[in-house]
């Protein structure tokens, strides 16, 4: 971990307890743990998630995210979603953004 970024408590599998105690330095540093070098595209997708967080106070379906990804990526918002997070949305994409573990989700 890096100095001056102090993880939160996290679960068995990695994901947040407590949501709200996510922020960008956290999100930096789960992506260096699962071997994601963040870029603009998963910025985009990691705020949204967060923003439909705030909004709902639970981790957004994929189905959202690429309905999201799709006003960029016409007709290919799914792939999008899986080129940026190639090991699952849930796996990869929720922990980054400091969700916790979906209970059940879609792929898309």
């Amino acid at each position: 971990m890096e100095a001056g970024v102090e993880m939160p408590v996290r679960d068995a599998e990695g994901y947040l307890v407590e949501p709200a105690e996510w922020n960008e330095g956290i999100a930096e540093a789960l992506a260096r743990e699962l071997g994601i070098a963040l870029e603009d595209d998963h910025w985009d997708v990691i705020r949204r998630m967060r923003e439909l967080w705030e909004e709902h106070q639970v981790a957004p379906d994929a189905r959202h995210i690429i309905k999201h990804l799709e006003k960029r990526y016409p007709g290919t918002g799914r792939k999008r979603l899986f080129e940026l997070f190639p090991y699952g949305y849930p796996g990869q994409a929720c922990k980054i953004a400091g969700m916790k573990r979906p209970r059940a989700w879609s792929t898309g």
